[in-house]
């Protein structure tokens, strides 16, 4: 055992620092580890509970919103008492009660252009666990021009995709796979959503960042995942960069570099 970890500490991570791909290293790992989660709803709830089950050691909260009672067929860090209350103060209240050792950062705030850069700021990673294109678009920019990887998933119904974005590596950007909000998005109104289905996703989430602090590569950088969860299905595509595309493209940035 690792003496600079507690007592209270070793017994509280022991089945997962048995794992050889983690042990008291991988532990500090994610001890010294920042992430930052954008939404405090479906997504963000389970996310958000794994990640700071698994010790990671700073979580940023990003929202908005009070708890409403449609919220709770799926945003699990909420109760029935919650309702009426700050998002990020339900979130931050039941996640350190489900592990004090977190230390956590909440941010009762619409994200914008003005505030973006400077909520980012000091964060290792991004999960963008929002429901909105608006907030994807920007946090997706945002993340690219600053060089932090983004895990980010979107959930509909019964399906669901995620996908791992990383400018270091110079991975296809969000734009490249959806260069603006789908047409066919009706502004205000309300999707159907399995909570369930939410629940995989943000898990998945979770996973992602939790290998990604311990240093290994997303599989799923480049890459694109989808879920069915109507027919119980997976489905991993490759995606390639756009090179046309207005924020990564390399005409684009041929074009750009060429304006007198």
């Amino acid at each position: 055992m690792d003496k600079a970890f507690s007592l209270e500490e070793q017994e509280r991570y022991t089945r997962q620092v048995i794992l050889e791909e983690i042990g008291w290293e991988g532990q500090e790992r994610f001890r010294s580890g920042k992430i930052l989660v954008v939404g405090a709803g479906g997504l963000g709830s389970a996310a958000l509970y794994y990640l700071a089950a698994a010790g990671v050691g700073h979580l940023g909260v990003v929202d908005a919103d009070a708890v409403e009672l449609s919220n709770l067929q799926r945003q699990i860090l909420h109760a029935t008492p919650d309702l009426g209350r700050r998002k990020v103060d339900s979130a931050k209240e039941r996640l350190h009660r489900l592990n004090p050792h977190c230390r956590l950062e909440i941010f009762d705030r619409r994200l914008d252009a003005e505030n973006i850069s400077q909520t980012l700021a000091g964060y290792d990673l991004v999960l963008d666990c929002s429901d909105n294109f608006p907030t994807r678009f920007l946090v997706s920019d945002c993340c690219w021009q600053e060089g932090k990887t983004l895990v980010t998933a979107a959930v509909q119904e019964f399906s669901g995709h995620l996908m791992v974005v990383d400018p270091r590596r110079e991975s296809p950007c969000y734009r490249c796979l959806l260069p603006g909000p789908p047409e066919d998005v009706i502004s205000g109104q309300p999707l159907g959503i399995l909570g369930a289905v939410a629940g995989v996703l943000g898990c998945l989430q979770a996973l992602e960042a939790l290998k990604l602090l311990l240093g290994r590569v997303s599989e799923l950088t480049g890459k694109l995942l989808t879920f069915d969860g109507l027919r119980g299905r997976f489905q991993v595509v490759a995606r390639a960069k756009d090179p046309d595309c207005i924020l990564c493209g390399s005409r684009t940035r041929t074009k750009t570099a060429g304006k007198p």
